[in-house]
């Protein structure tokens, strides 16, 4: 498999597990870094839901990733990191400081749809039917997801303001 890019026509069952992996792996990663960036200063804030992502995507790493090893043993991984970039991970420039939770929740939800939209636009370059059934299915958690998250955002007071009063930002004058 070439090191730079996925080609889809040639996508194997195996290598389609490993760039699923792969992918939720980076997103995980990237919720932690967001977590660990804004900092949390209360429970249920911007941090935390960051945290709770981060858990998520790492559960559904691990069961991709133990569905792999059951089909595959300990075959070689060909798909690499470095051949995806921020297909579910959110943008870098999303974290904000104070963010409030709701701006959180809609970070995480652009980045499911980031996902989905990734699934769906590779489907018709697969060729192979048991990888296409694979991505059909990952397309359709990706869009249970979006779901769970609308759920929170509708149970989440507050607006995409930053939740803290303007008088308490120290930002220096431009």
């Amino acid at each position: 498999m070439d090191d730079s890019r996925i080609d889809f026509t040639r996508l194997s069952v195996m290598d389609a597990l490993d760039l699923a992996v792969v992918i939720e792996q980076e997103a995980e990663e990237r919720y932690v870094a967001f977590a660990e960036m804004i900092g949390s200063r209360y429970e249920g804030d911007a941090a935390s839901f960051f945290q709770t992502m981060a858990g998520y995507e790492a559960k559904h790493g691990k069961k991709l990733h133990e569905r792999r090893v059951k089909l595959f043993a300990d075959a070689p991984i060909r798909v690499k990191q470095g051949m995806v970039e921020s297909v579910e991970a959110p943008d870098h420039g999303s974290p904000r400081a104070f963010m409030s939770a709701r701006h959180a929740l809609q970070v995480a939800l652009d980045a499911e749809r980031k996902a989905e939209v990734f699934y769906s636009s590779a489907l018709p370059a697969i060729t192979d039917p048991l990888v296409q059934e694979l991505f059909r299915e990952l397309r359709q958690q990706e869009i249970e997801h979006q779901e769970m998250v609308r759920q929170q955002i509708a149970k989440t007071p507050g607006s995409m303001e930053p939740d803290v009063a303007p008088e308490d930002v120290d930002t220096p004058g431009l």
